[in-house]
């Protein structure tokens, strides 16, 4: 048995260095040899002494001669030096000390750890120059049955070569390297026997490129024979573990699947109260005749914990108060790390700091339950306070509008925050100041004190006011969007605004004192707040107001209901196709339609309302053909969207109309249909639709455009 991880390389290389080769079997060569049978060749043995066959060879004697230091060819060696012969007279001649002290035989054996096999020699024929490009096509076998081929030839060194390399050396290191990448590709799925080799075949092919086989051999796969969590012995509820761990007996043993069990696995214990849990170091021990292997993972439990305070260190920018604030937990609640993620990013969302990290301390101290306490740290890192922001929009009747905003974040900590807001546009002007106080007392809900001064230039109306606004709303967010939000306030408007007088056809200025008590509710089960796919949005809004225009003081309510709802038929790897539906009706009862001033009424037309028509175009008209407005309205409309990437294409069918009655009549309705692209980013859609009109009134445009940032609804 053997333990992972293993590393096994066995490659098949001969003929080019750093590389591999084998050559074709050469062709035998055609000389021209005489042959003998076994006959002829015992006739031509001569014949042996039986009995010179058990005779012993005598022993031959080389008699002693005198050694000098100079050689027997050395000129100056003495007379006397006398040289060996043999029986017949022939003289021998001994050779030096040296080179007898040097023969191999007198010399005992290398031990073999130190044998040292030079290669054989390099076959004759040559694969190039060593700095001669040459050219090669591969050809992968072995894979069939695991899956991985696509894997192998997207990151294969060979493949990504095109068939080229610089020379020989380098078709080499690619042949090894992509060798070595088979064997650790199909170990990663569990073949821990697995082979693999890259051969250049030599001599090339007719076509002048060499052939390089990358043949693996997977072997069978290794699989599960046990899988155990170890130190989970202790935790709340027994198995915490165990039951979550996505390796089961039997399955085989691939890296990729231990990897993201073992990640799941590292968040079990922070999700569920061990705040200061480890895992430790796998261990899968490997049985390579069973082809199984034990899995045995040590857990450090730590102990069960339950948040308690908030620390706060680094830059005072929120005290400890404040930041308890964000938190969406309870002094008690047990320890839950998306908890503490949870508010990290809700400080970040505050766009005051520039970094946030929170870690928990250990306390020593126990709840009534035995569950240790934990405090967290937070470390904050000031961020820029102010921000200079704009947008611009264009819409058919309404013309090109720009903003700006100039705002301080926190000029009333804690986030109190003063905005100044510029508007200039083809039809409408305005300046405003603002005062926020986010999280006020409460996560998410927000104060808000604004005085406004607008210019408005409407076919509808023209009005200049100047109006002071109240409001305490809690409202989704990105981070923490919810199912029912709220908001109630107040509003103080004076206006000049021109009316139509239907007795005398002419457009009197009149100036409309007016006092509004808005509130509304919404519920939310939609799955994204910028971008939804799926659920419904319901918001309900209702005002009850009072006019004061030449001294006739007239009470009135104005109630506006939306809905609509998302629906994925269609999801796949990249693109996804949604249907999206909405319906609007709106309804102001107690007062007569030209007694409301006229930018407190219902208008119909636009691109948040029935697209293809301009904004306000729908609707009763003057003798002037002008929009007048009207006191009900009812609008309709379904999208289709589909989306690939980060744009999509969008089309849709709008309906609506504006009526003099009290309550929305579903009649006469207009209809528009059109098409529009969106480009996503991380902060919603941009925005581009163009509709038509169908059948539209005189006075309407034949078309309608629409530039902005957020969808249709």
């Amino acid at each position: 048995m053997f333990r992972l991880p293993i590393v096994l390389l066995c490659l098949t290389f001969s003929g080019l260095p750093a590389g591999a080769a084998r050559a074709q079997p050469a062709e035998p060569a055609d000389d021209d040899m005489q042959i003998i049978d076994d006959g002829q060749f015992e006739a031509e043995l001569p014949d042996l002494d039986p009995q010179a066959v058990d005779t012993p060879l005598p022993p031959v004697e080389i008699p002693a001669a005198p050694r000098t230091d100079a050689s027997p060819t050395d000129p100056g060696a003495p007379a006397d030096t006398a040289i060996p012969a043999l029986d017949d007279g022939t003289a021998v001649e001994l050779l030096p000390d040296v080179l007898i002290e040097d023969d191999g035989l007198a010399r005992p054996l290398v031990p073999l750890t130190g044998f040292e096999v030079r290669p054989a020699a390099a076959p004759t024929e040559e694969v190039a120059a060593a700095d001669e490009e040459i050219r090669y096509r591969v050809v992968i076998d072995g894979f069939d049955g695991t899956g991985l081929l696509d894997r192998f030839r997207d990151a294969s060194t060979l493949v990504e070569g095109d068939g080229t390399a610089a020379n020989a050396a380098t078709l080499g290191v690619r042949a090894e390297q992509d060798a070595e990448f088979a064997i650790t590709l199909l170990r990663s799925l569990g073949y821990y026997d697995a082979d693999a080799s890259a051969d250049i075949i030599l001599p090339p092919e007719a076509d002048g490129r060499y052939r390089v086989d990358v043949i693996a051999t997977p072997g069978q796969r290794y699989e599960f024979s046990s899988v155990k969590v170890l130190g989970e012995d202790k935790a709340i509820p027994p198995r915490l573990a165990s039951d979550r761990l996505e390796l089961d007996v039997g399955d085989p043993i691939a890296t990729d699947q231990i990897l993201s069990a073992e990640a799941t696995m590292s968040l079990v214990f922070p999700f569920n109260g061990y705040p200061f849990a480890e895992v430790g170091q796998r261990d899968i021990l490997l049985d390579s005749e069973t082809k199984t292997g034990d899995y045995t993972l040590p857990i450090e439990l730590g102990p069960r914990a339950s948040f308690r305070d908030v620390r706060v260190e680094g830059d005072p920018v929120f005290s400890a108060e404040h930041v308890a604030i964000l938190a969406r937990y309870e002094e008690g609640d047990l320890y839950d790390v998306r908890l503490q993620d949870d508010l990290r990013e809700a400080l970040i969302a505050t766009s005051l700091l520039s970094s946030v990290s929170i870690e928990p301390e250990r306390t020593g101290e126990t709840a009534p339950d035995g569950i240790e306490y934990v405090d967290l740290v937070v470390d904050l890192a000031e961020g820029p306070a102010r921000a200079i922001s704009g947008d611009v929009g264009f819409e058919t009747g309404r013309g090109f509008t720009l903003t700006g905003r100039w705002a301080h974040r926190n000029l009333f900590p804690p986030e109190g925050a003063g905005e100044v807001t510029a508007t200039l546009g083809t039809n409408e002007q305005g300046l405003g100041f603002l005062f926020r106080r986010s999280n006020a007392g409460r996560r998410d809900r927000s104060v808000l004190l604004g005085l406004d001064f607008r210019n408005q230039d409407f076919e509808a109306f023209n009005a200049r006011s100047a109006s002071l606004v109240g409001r305490i709303a809690y409202e989704s967010t990105p981070i923490w969007q919810k199912r029912i939000t709220y908001a109630y306030g107040f509003e103080l408007i004076a206006s000049d605004e021109t009316t139509f007088d239907p007795d005398t056809g002419e457009d009197p200025k009149n100036t409309f004192i007016i006092g509004a008590l808005p509130a509304q509710v919404g519920y939310d089960t939609s799955d994204n707040l910028l971008d939804p796919t799926r659920g419904f949005r319901a918001t309900l809004r209702a005002s009850p107001e009072a006019s004061l225009q030449g001294g006739d003081f007239d009470p009135y309510g104005r109630v506006l209901f939306d809905l609509s709802a998302y629906q994925k038929l269609y999801q796949g790897e990249t693109d996804s196709f949604v249907l999206a539906g909405r319906t609007r009706f709106g309804s102001i009862f107690g007062i007569p339609l030209f007694e409301i001033a006229p930018s407190r009424r219902y208008y119909a037309g636009g691109g948040g309302s029935v697209r293809g028509f301009g904004f306000q175009d729908i609707g009763p008209r003057d003798t002037d053909l002008d929009p007048i407005g009207g006191r009900s309205v009812n609008e309709l409309a379904v999208e289709g969207r589909y989306r690939f990437g980060d744009f999509g294409v969008v089309a849709f069918v709008d309906s609506g109309q504006v009526y003099d009655e009290e309550i929305p009549q579903l009649s006469d309705l207009e209809f528009a249909a059109g098409f529009g692209a969106r480009y996503y980013t991380n902060f919603g859609p941009l925005r581009f639709d163009i509709g038509f009109p169908l059948d539209p009134d005189p006075g309407v445009s034949d078309f309608g455009i629409l530039i902005s940032i957020g969808q249709a609804f």
